[in-house]
């Protein structure tokens, strides 16, 4: 009896040290986040830095200190989670960037847009999974499938919508900004439809019909995210105007607003579709219609809520992207064969550049067919602009890698861990430099 007592205390106190180092890691975290912003608004008029990038410096620092006071162990506070980035982080980004993006211009270029998003990625995909196929076996990597390489495909072909926002100005280069945003948030969701779809196909029988089948599945599923999001965009206006909630509280307003984004999103991924397509959606027509039958004050709530929600998910995503950059388990397998490492992220940016450079000018040159005003065209410097823009790789690409390569954020094969490092040095190099040149 005296046994069970004192192993239910011994548990208790497990749990308990379990509870407290948690706490712990979430006030270390907070503190670098408030760090980020802090020291981003310092250094605001620099032309090098801005928050995401000192989030990204703040990370790599505390992962060094991490690794140090952990005896080379650990460089983070959390394991990589894709269901934490794909249900909590990546929706506030999305959805502000929809609520936010200047519906005039983006319409307008609405085609042009699609054409980029959605027809681009899937050449870029093909670009960079025909390459890794043909160049990864002589670089002695390891047991890659064909899974593997189409996976690698999607992922890289993913953009960074929310670099975009940062070195573009949407008042500046209303043009620009509409096309490289727009491209980048429509890519995101295509790539993850296409790895989902990869994922899930029968690679084994391959024929006519069933790559009619998967185009079918990707243009159902890319069709009616976009639906599923206008239906609850409208859904929240009616509820709104009908019931003027305003009367009494504007808190009824905002919470419906929020829940209802975020309701829309989660919908999507209830029915397997693509949630960054429909909360995208849900926020342009949400600033369209439900913003204006709320009351100022709303208006000007929701506004701010969306934008701060946005701000401190995208420092989370640069903050811990740079933690996880030492993330030394991975590095202990590559540490025999750095310049297999090396030599595979070099391949994948030329990769990058190749399949972007693929589709970027020769869709622009037909859209520009279309185009009678010369002011509407898409002039040479400008498609430099957006095929320059959109090579920078992102948290949806680390997403997808640990959700192809890892489980639950650990890896034990050497080939799994040579990807995501690459995919890290990717990342990191891409989004450094892009800064910097834009």
């Amino acid at each position: 009896m005296d046994q069970a007592i004192i192993s239910v205390v011994r548990k208790l106190q497990m749990v308990n040290t379990s509870d407290h180092n948690s706490v712990v890691s979430i006030n270390i975290f907070v503190a670098l986040l408030c760090a980020s912003i802090v020291i981003g608004h310092l250094l605001e008029e620099s032309r090098w830095m801005n928050e995401s990038i000192t989030a990204l410096l703040i990370g790599v620092c505390a992962g060094v200190i991490i690794l140090l006071t952990t005896g080379g162990k650990s460089s983070h506070l959390f394991v990589f989670s894709e269901d934490l980035f794909f249900i909590y982080v990546l929706p506030p980004i999305i959805f502000n960037a929809g609520f936010q993006v200047k519906k005039k211009q983006f319409f307008r270029n609405f085609i042009t847009i699609m054409l980029f998003g959605a027809i681009g990625t899937l050449v870029s995909c093909t670009i960079i999974s025909l390459g890794v196929i043909q160049f990864f076996k002589k670089l002695d990597i390891g047991t890659l499938d064909i899974g593997d390489y189409l996976a690698i495909g999607a992922i890289f072909a993913a953009t960074d919508s929310v670099c975009t926002l940062q070195v573009l100005n949407q008042d500046d280069t209303p043009l620009l900004y509409s096309l490289v945003f727009g491209e980048g948030v429509v890519n995101d969701a295509t790539s993850v439809v296409l790895f989902n779809a990869i994922q899930s196909f029968d690679l084994t029988h391959i024929n006519t019909r069933s790559a009619f089948q998967f185009i079918g599945n990707f243009l159902y599923l890319f069709f009616t995210s976009t639906l599923l999001g206008v239906i609850a965009g409208l859904l929240s206006a009616y509820i709104i105007k009908k019931l003027y909630f305003g009367r009494h509280s504007t808190d009824r307003e905002v919470a419906i607003m929020v829940l209802m984004a975020y309701l829309s999103y989660m919908l999507a991924e209830l029915f397997y579709l693509s949630g960054i397509l429909t909360v995208f959606f849900c926020g342009i027509v949400m600033s369209h219609y439900t913003w204006h039958n709320v009351t100022e004050s709303s208006r000007v709530t929701t506004k701010h809520t969306f934008a701060t929600l946005s701000f401190v998910a995208e420092i989370f995503i640069f903050l811990y992207v740079g933690m996880d950059a030492l993330d030394i388990e991975k590095w202990r397998f590559v540490k025999g064969s750095p310049g297999t490492s090396v030599a595979a992220s070099a391949m994948l940016m030329g990769l990058i550049m190749a399949g972007r450079a693929a589709f970027v000018f020769p869709l622009s040159f037909l859209t520009n067919l279309a185009k009678k005003s010369p002011t509407e065209k898409i002039s040479i410097k400008q498609q430099v602009i957006i095929w320059w823009a959109g090579l920078m790789r992102g948290a949806v690409s680390m997403a997808l890698a640990y959700n192809q390569f890892t489980r639950s954020g650990h890896t034990q094969l050497r080939e799994n861990a040579i990807m995501i490092t690459s995919t890290i040095t990717v990342v990191l190099f891409s989004t450094v430099v892009r800064y910097f040149d834009l």
